[in-house]
């Protein structure tokens, strides 16, 4: 069997393994940052802050959502437990949210991809965990609004780093690439806010803009815009149309940037040329 065949099939098989734990950043990431903003909030106003039970990524443990009975270890198997239970609980036979073995299978399906496209080395780790944050970016922003810190700045050194020594393009063009990435968006930002008093987008897309441009340099910045602004723009006119969404409900960005993001992991070399033929 070739090398490149086996590394994509343990890729696959690891993929399911970190999407079941992406599941878990998903959700309790945003409600992690919601319970910080409410300490720091009390600190300010002189106040105590309330007592909580303690709850981060590792605790409490797998849980349904409904009954809150903690899962067994065969019924937290990626994928299999969710197919096998018919997407119910053993316990209280309450529906569990298909979204649980969509993010197993999407991580599966884009780690075998990434690393049949990049085979086993430096280049091909780094973009799986380049790719494993941008699935969790995705779901977050698409649940919450928001793009956290503790995502989006990692990534975007991990970028810089990665291109000390040219893994995806020369340590210059990265460099540049985040600062473009950032002070784009930011123009964009404060351009529609003085033209309309609102606020078009959020400052974590300004980030992951220039975690992308830190990964994959300033010439595929204009790409990555354009496919992301192109496919934005598709769905919120179907959002529009068909599930009849308020104009005044913000659509996240972080996603299509995170799609956009992706496909230049994959082509971004032939998407460069054809658009900075120089």
């Amino acid at each position: 069997m070739a090398p490149d065949l086996v590394f994509a099939i343990c890729a696959a098989a690891f993929g399911l393994a970190i999407g079941s734990f992406l599941n878990v950043v998903i959700y309790r990431l945003p409600k992690m940052m919601q319970a910080e903003w409410q300490t720091q909030c009390a600190e300010f106003e002189g106040r105590a802050p309330e007592q909580a039970a303690r709850f981060n990524l590792l605790v409490p443990g797998s849980h349904c959502p409904a009954c809150k009975t903690p899962l067994r270890l065969r019924d937290n198997v990626p994928l299999l437990s969710y197919l096998a239970s018919g997407g119910k609980c053993a316990h209280c036979g309450g529906a569990i949210s298909v979204r649980y073995p969509v993010v197993e299978a999407l991580t599966a399906a884009l780690s075998a991809w990434v690393a049949w496209r990049f085979g086993f080395g430096l280049p091909g780790l780094a973009a799986l965990a380049f790719t494993f944050v941008l699935i969790a970016l995705t779901f977050i922003d698409a649940d919450t609004t928001l793009l956290p810190d503790s995502l989006t700045l990692p990534l975007l050194w991990a970028g810089l780093l990665l291109n000390i020594p040219g893994t995806f393009v020369p340590l210059s063009e990265a460099v540049i690439g985040a600062a473009a990435g950032y002070l784009i968006l930011w123009s964009i930002y404060w351009l529609f806010k003085l033209v309309t008093g609102k606020e078009g987008m959020g400052y974590g897309d300004f980030k992951l803009l220039a975690a992308l441009g830190a990964w994959f340099g300033w010439k595929m910045l204009l790409p990555i815009l354009l496919l992301s602004s192109v496919v934005g723009a598709s769905v919120g006119i179907v959002l529009l149309a068909v599930a009849r969404r308020g104009r005044d409900i913000p659509i996240p960005f972080g996603p299509y940037l995170a799609a956009a993001g992706f496909i230049a992991l994959i082509h971004g070399e032939d998407i460069a040329r054809r658009f900075v033929p120089f």
